[in-house]
Order: C-alpha cells, then sequence, then structure tokens
C-alpha cells in the first residue's frame, strides 16, 4: 500500500458498494464524532503529522475588509507567495502528490507549472447546515441499487463518514449552493493555437429544499439558456433532478429556437455531448459530475494527501479579461493556486455492458466542502484522455465552497474548454427563490418567445 494512501477501512467503511444491497445507516457512535474528531462535515479535525496541512479552526466566514461582489471575491492571501513550483524538471520529486492528469500535463506542456502556496482549510457552512447535517447523519442510506438515497431531507452532506465512492459522491451531489443562485457563465473552447469565442449563459439552480412546493423525490431545478453567440443564443435547457434516480430517471427538456419548439430530452444525461462544448464535455461531467451513478462500479480507495486546485480568488479577479486567463494548451498558471490537502479518492469503473465514452474515472473531493476538485479520465482502451480540473474557492459572503471555474483538458487533442468563468459577466445572485411554475415546460416556452 502507498504510503500516502489511508485505506477507507480505516474510517469504518467498505471499499466498494455490492450490488444490489444498500449498506447499513451511520451509527449513531459514529455520527458523534462529527464537531469532535471530525468537523461538523466528516473531515479530520486535525492537521496533518508533517504540518502542511493545518488543523481545521472553522473556515473563512468573514470577507475580507472592502468586499464588493460587484468587484469580484478579494483574496484574502494576495499578499502570499509560492512555496514552490512544480515544474516538468522536479516533476519525480512531487509525483506521489499528484493525480495522473495533472502528471500528464507536466510531461506534455513544458509551459504548465503548478505553483504550490500555504494551504488554508478555508470550507466553512452556516451553522444551520451543520445541524441538518447532524440530524440526518443516521437516518439517510443508499437505495439498494446505490442509485438513489432514502430517506434524505435537506442535509448538504447525507453521509459525512463515507461507507463506500458512490455515497462520497453523492456529497459531491447535493454539497451546500446556498438554497439556489443565478449566473453567468462563460463556456470557452480553447483551439490549439490559442483561440477561443465565448459561449454565454443565464443559469438558475435551486434546490428543491429551498421552495416551497416541490414535487417529491426532487433534487434540484435547473433551466439554462444561451444568450451569445447569435448561432446558438435562444437555445434552452430545463432539468427536474430525482433524489432517488432508481424509480425516477432524470427528467429533461430542450427549447429550441429554431423550431420553436419545447422537446423532451432524455439524451441530456450520461455521456452525450454538450451541444456548445464541440465534443469536449458530456453532460455528466457538468459540475465536475452529475446525475446518475448506476453505469459504474465506485470503489471508495481511500484518503490521500495531494497538490490539488484551491482557494484560486485570482480567477475571481473582474479586472481580468478571458485573454488574460486562456492560453494556448492550459490556463494562465500564473492565477491558478494549489494547496496540500487531503482528498477522498474514489474509482468509477465502466460496469460489464454499460455504456460510456469514459472507461473508467478517479475522483478527488475535498474532504473539507466535498467537492471535487479533479477527475482523470479514461478511455475504453484504458488510456488517459483527459484531466477535470475544479478551481474552488471559499464564497465567504454566502459560505458555501461553490467553484469559480472548471476545466476539461483533453490530452490527445490539444484542447481544453473552461466553463463558470465570470470575469467579463454579471454577477452571481445567491439565495434566490423560486416557484415551481418558474421551471415548468410552459415556463421554458414562454422564456423562448
Amino acid at each position: 500500500m502507498h504510503p500516502n494512501l489511508i485505506p477507507a477501512a480505516l474510517f469504518g467503511g467498505l471499499l466498494s458498494l455490492a450490488s444490489g444491497s444498500a449498506l447499513a445507516k451511520l451509527d449513531a457512535s459514529e455520527a458523534a464524532r462529527l464537531g469532535q474528531d471530525l468537523t461538523p462535515t466528516g473531515a479530520e479535525m486535525a492537521g496533518n503529522a508533517s504540518g502542511t496541512i493545518p488543523a481545521w479552526s472553522g473556515g473563512l466566514t468573514t470577507p475580507p475588509a472592502g468586499f464588493d461582489s460587484a468587484r469580484g471575491y478579494s483574496d484574502p492571501f494576495a499578499a502570499e507567495q509560492p512555496l514552490y513550483s512544480v515544474t516538468q524538471a522536479n516533476l519525480a520529486q512531487y509525483a506521489d502528490q499528484l493525480t495522473v492528469g495533472h502528471k500528464a500535463m507536466l510531461e506534455k506542456y513544458p509551459s504548465y507549472r503548478m505553483d504550490v502556496y500555504p494551504s488554508h482549510r478555508t470550507a466553512a457552512l452556516p451553522a444551520a447546515e451543520y445541524a441538518q447535517i447532524a440530524k440526518e447523519a443516521t437516518r439517510v442510506e443508499l437505495a439498494a441499487s446505490g442509485n438513489g438515497m432514502l430517506n434524505y431531507d435537506k442535509t448538504s452532506v447525507p453521509f459525512p463518514i463515507p461507507q463506500s465512492g458512490v455515497e462520497a459522491i453523492y456529497n459531491h451531489l447535493v454539497r451546500y449552493r446556498a438554497g439556489g443562485y443565478q449566473y453567468y457563465p462563460t463556456e470557452m473552447v480553447v483551439q490549439a493555437s490559442g483561440s477561443f469565442t465565448p459561449v454565454r449563459r443565464e443559469v438558475k439552480v435551486v434546490m428543491a429544499s429551498a421552495m416551497g412546493n416541490p414535487e417529491p423525490n426532487r433534487l434540484f431545478y435547473y433551466l439554462g439558456k444561451v444568450t451569445s453567440p447569435e448561432s446558438v443564443a435562444g437555445q434552452q435547457t430545463l432539468v427536474h433532478e430525482p433524489i432517488d434516480q432508481t424509480t425516477e430517471a432524470r427528467l429533461a427538456w430542450t427549447y429550441n429556437p429554431g423550431q420553436r419548439r419545447v422537446l423532451r430530452a432524455p439524451e441530456v444525461s450520461y455521456d452525450s455531448p454538450v451541444l456548445t462544448s464541440d465534443g469536449l464535455r458530456t453532460n455528466d461531467s457538468a459540475d465536475m459530475y452529475n446525475g446518475a451513478t448506476d453505469r459504474y462500479d465506485w470503489k471508495l480507495v481511500g484518503k490521500k494527501e495531494m497538490l490539488v486546485p484551491y482557494n484560486t480568488y485570482k480567477l475571481a479577479d473582474r479586472s481580468l479579461k478571458y485573454a488574460d486567463i486562456l492560453q494556448a494548451n492550459h490556463l494562465n498558471q500564473d492565477l491558478v493556486r494549489y494547496e496540500p490537502h487531503r482528498v477522498w479518492v474514489v474509482e468509477a469503473t465502466l460496469k460489464p455492458g454499460a455504456r460510456h465514452i469514459y472507461a473508467k474515472r478517479t475522483f478527488y473531493l475535498d474532504e473539507d466542502s466535498w467537492g471535487i476538485l479533479a477527475v482523470d479520465l479514461y478511455d475504453g482502451r484504458g488510456e488517459l484522455w483527459r484531466l477535470q480540473e475544479a478551481h474552488i474557492l471559499q464564497r465567504y459572503d454566502v459560505l458555501s465552497a461553490i467553484h469559480i471555474s472548471d476545466l476539461v483538458y483533453d490530452l490527445q487533442a490539444r484542447r481544453y474548454i473552461a466553463y463558470g468563468l465570470e470575469n467579463e459577466e454579471k454577477t452571481t445572485s445567491f439565495g434566490i427563490t423560486a416557484k415551481l411554475k418558474d421551471f415548468s415546460p410552459a415556463a421554458l416556452r414562454r422564456a423562448g418567445r
């Protein structure tokens, strides 16, 4: 066993989900560890032995002086300098702390580097969320198939001490997002030459628990509209996401401005490509991973200390233009911050007979926020194909660690796609409210008109 890898069994869990059977609920004595030796979300309270990862002390809960959301998130660590940089020349020295995808990027592009800064465990949630996590920790369990949750109400961490890989993934799927938010993300395919064309969207996401009249078995509602360029403007997607996808599959609709029709869209799932992504993003890789889990066998490998993107406040600076951020082959790495953190490693292997363009995916989940920070994506031949990377930061004004952007690097095609940057867009609105009628197919049709 690798010396840096702590096996999942030491955290009281099974290594993988046995097909066709649900795991036991969390025992009350285990749940009592929350807020004691574990944080309220299930991370280790203590720092690591070497001192490179500090103890969790409550996270970042106060905006820096002079914070103005219209100017983007102020960097509370702006005065810090990198401790060191990982480059192609010294890759071997740090290889044990890197994802397979990051090692491949360093090997492929001499211009790529990873600047490593002091580690800050900034993730924090409102006190009410901690209380809800503790309340539901001994109630929630996986559906027998593993493709859904039972006895779930509205906790943002249903499995604070995960017993399987799929439980860890569910923590990512339902993590806290301030109830709901409206934002204006860009999607940019960056060609090998460095050229790109921004595709702009207006997106509204509301968790069902934040709505007064949600339908049964609903996790969240999503409505996205492409606003530019003109060639694709007006395209809309509506999603009603179930909690338990064993009994009900995702409900999705699209609006095509050319046809002026609302159509059911079962293809908005799994490995079907996002239409504006030039084939670089699958629908289930949005937000690093979303949707049903039934096509993979999930293995909770264990927890590992790694160098991961974290506290990337520089990318949120609204004085930056997209041309300052996006370069040929990779982002402007001057703007990306990496830190040592503990992550859960989860392996997803395609089930026999199941179809997906990714035969294997290795996920790296932040122990504090449960956000997925990176994913290694493998093709049907077992070769590394792509790397996903999320740039997480603590949104200290609403106490939510939603990432500021995510990337898919195609190592075979030498192209990449950046999604979620808002530097040249309107600011995100958090804590929005909505009614069920706002997410109806009829509302989609009205918005199209």
